[in-house]
């Protein structure tokens, strides 16, 4: 059974956000939550929130082992762009986009291989 989680609205932009994305991405919730808390990016904080509060789901809701779940799917896409004007000289005006995301999280348990062992 899949849990699924969003983050909306992340203040940073989705390129940023994809390259702490991509480091968790088929991993154990576990070891996700390990590599998020040594990773010096700022996305890596709102992420490792949203994996918590997704396994926490899993858990409380669906009644999951939080050691079964793996990170099946995250996604980041583009959310709205503020557009904001920087003073230049002589004045004239230079624009400015200030990015943000959403981010999805999937969260599946462990599948079993018909050979009995997991996965």
């Amino acid at each position: 059974m899949e849990v699924t989680a969003q983050l909306r609205q992340l203040r940073i932009a989705p390129r940023k956000v994809r390259l702490v994305a991509n480091v968790i991405r088929g991993l154990s919730v576990i070891d996700a939550e390990t590599q998020l808390l040594y990773l010096d990016k700022r996305a890596a904080a709102p992420l490792l929130k949203l994996i918590r509060s997704a396994a926490s789901n899993a858990e409380h809701n669906f009644k999951m082992k939080r050691d079964d779940l793996v990170v099946k799917k995250i996604q980041v896409n583009k959310a709205v762009t503020l557009k904001r004007w920087k003073p230049r000289a002589m004045g004239r005006a230079t624009p400015i986009a200030k990015q943000s995301a959403h981010v999805v999280v999937v969260l599946d348990t462990k599948v079993k291989r018909s050979n009995g062992k997991k996965d």
